[in-house]
């Protein structure tokens, strides 16, 4: 060391032991930081770990959990699984799935300012979560817990632990809620969430939250906030909710057999197991898509909702399709289909079952669902009651749906020309008004009226005793109206006031005068039998002259 160096140092014996204690104090500092992160770490651990095992009352596991004391407190950990309860008033939990979690969690991370006093929390602003998915079981089979899921048993194991966590907000993102369903042949139903904020986390477990999430089917966009809990332990579908939601386009088309964007709003509240749900819906352009003619559809429902299986109970629904309105009360049940053949993995459908009441709407409304044109067959005021169902299938709906009830219908008339020109006919001749008929005067726009019980399976829609009236006739028929094609094929007999001899008129009805013996029946001027036949674009209006010369008055034998 040269002259200078011995100089400097002997002046500054000072500094230099200054600078070796403080190196000994940083490295003792550091030995001592290290020390506690490795006995924090793991006492930690423990405490997230009992703290979840003492709230669940179930087994817990933890993969990894780090922390730093870099820039305050820092802690993340990955792998995180709770089980369900495995043993409830000396009854065996299963799970939904034997061996998976009711909760687990891909990553979690906090961070927290270093001002530590005894017995008092550690503040936790944000908690952030990623990848956590839960799974709901179905409701278990037991009717009481144990007094400690109830109550608790002893003093929480966080008001003795030495370090205590208050989080303030909770932020998860890649969530997926799956609830369980107690009957085999029911999927889960699964909610994809984007993003989930939960605040205002008071110690009873009750919090605020808000969610933007992905409904399955229809698939759309839903936006919540409300207020949950406490988490029911013991059953989690019992946890209560409450909020308001609001439902974006919503794509129809992911139900086999309609289309439409849905939008929708309301609110509900309740148990997550019995959910009251009250909320208004706009479609509108709905539609059929075999048939593809839009209509629009708004809706009003009150609602009963089993948030852990998707089940429905509709009490009722008011709606408008078009100019019309009409009620709905009944169910939609979720099933699981399966493939006769097993050569398909088994998918999820939905059971419908309504009773309809229509107490006064417009025919042109409902018939246009079914006409590819958008032309209705059919025109007039309607009252209809009726029982609907559509079990789940590939089919479209027109083939799956099943009605049976029955309607009235008046001041009804046909679209098509040809048809309603010969029901005027018919009307004008009925009444004695031969010349009318033949010279097509204002009246030939004459109104009907109809009536009769009716069924619908597999697309066809069946009339049993259609009963058809207008003035100056009286037509009672049977048969059925194929959705699919429009065919026609209606058998019955025409009773009309005048006589044939006066359907005719001038001299050629004096000629058949002799004859007005042989059509008077049952009370009627002429009774014949009539026949409709083709297609609503191409209809046959005929008279059954076979059918006429069986029942006639020379065969007495013969059923008229």
């Amino acid at each position: 060391m040269s002259k200078e160096h011995r100089s400097f140092w002997r002046r500054h014996r000072g500094l230099k032991w200054m600078m070796v204690a403080l190196l000994v104090v940083l490295i003792t500092v550091a030995v001592a930081v290290s020390v506690v992160l490795h006995r924090a770490e793991p006492m930690l651990r423990a405490y997230i770990v009992s703290e979840l095992e003492q709230h669940f009352h179930a087994r817990v596991e933890l993969d990894s959990f780090h922390i730093s004391l870099a820039s305050g407190l820092r802690a993340e950990g990955r792998g995180l699984r709770i089980w369900p309860p495995a043993e409830v008033d000396g009854v065996t939990v299963p799970p939904a799935e034997p061996g998976k979690p009711l909760l687990s969690l891909d990553e979690f991370r906090f961070r927290a300012p270093l001002h530590y006093a005894p017995g008092k929390p550690i503040h936790v602003s944000v908690l952030q979560l990623k990848g956590l998915t839960v799974d709901i079981p179905p409701k278990p089979k037991f009717l009481h817990a144990k007094e400690e899921l109830k109550a608790g048993a002893g003093p929480s194991k966080m008001q003795q632990a030495l370090i205590h966590l208050a989080v303030e907000s909770i932020v998860c993102t890649d969530v997926h809620l799956l609830l369980e369903s107690s009957h085999p042949e029911k999927p889960p139903l699964e909610f994809a969430i984007a993003s989930l904020k939960l605040t205002d986390i008071q110690a009873g477990g009750i919090m605020k939250f808000q969610a933007d999430l992905t409904n399955a089917r229809p698939i759309g966009t839903v936006l919540t906030k409300g207020m949950f809990g406490p988490w029911t332990v013991e059953d989690p579908g019992e946890s209560p909710i409450s909020g308001t939601y609001d439902f974006e386009h919503a794509n129809l088309g992911d139900f086999q057999g309609i289309v439409g964007i849905l939008s929708s709003t309301g609110k509900y509240e309740g148990p997550l197991r019995n959910l009251v749900v009250d909320g208004v819906t706009d479609t509108p352009d709905f539609a059929l898509t075999h048939f593809g003619t839009p209509m629009p559809l708004h809706t009003r429902f009150h609602a009963i909702v089993d948030a852990t299986n998707g089940d429905t109970w509709l009490q009722p629904v008011e709606a408008t399709l078009g100019q019309s309105h009409f009620t709905a009360q009944g169910k939609i049940v979720g099933v699981r289909e399966t493939d006769p053949s097993g050569t398909a993995p088994p998918h999820k459908g939905h059971d419908i079952s309504l009773m309809v009441d229509v107490p006064g709407a417009r025919m042109e409304d409902f018939l246009r669902l079914t006409s590819k044109s958008g032309t209705p067959l059919l025109t007039g005021s309607l009252t209809l009651k009726t029982s609907l169902d559509i079990p789940p299938g590939k089919e479209p709906v027109h083939e799956r749906i099943k009605l049976k009830g029955s309607f009235s219908l008046d001041d009804a008339q046909f679209t098509n020309p040809k048809i309603q020109d010969r029901i005027a006919e018919l009307s004008l001749r009925g009444q004695g008004r031969p010349k009318d008929a033949k010279n097509k005067s204002d009246d030939t726009q004459v109104l009907s009226t109809m009536q009769s019980d009716f069924t619908m399976v597999h697309g066809i829609v069946t009339l049993p005793d259609l009963k058809y009236t207008v003035p100056g006739a009286d037509i009672e028929m049977n048969g059925s109206y194929r959705v699919e094609n429009g065919g026609l094929d209606f058998t019955g007999w025409a009773k009309l006031q005048a006589t044939v001899s006066q359907m005719v008129g001038g001299w050629k009805g004096l000629l058949l005068k002799p004859a007005d013996r042989l059509f008077k029946k049952d009370g009627a001027g002429t009774k014949v039998p009539i026949r409709i036949d083709g297609t609503r674009q191409d209809p046959h209006f005929t008279v059954d002259f076979d059918r006429l010369k069986t029942t006639s008055p020379e065969r007495p034998d013969q059923k008229q």
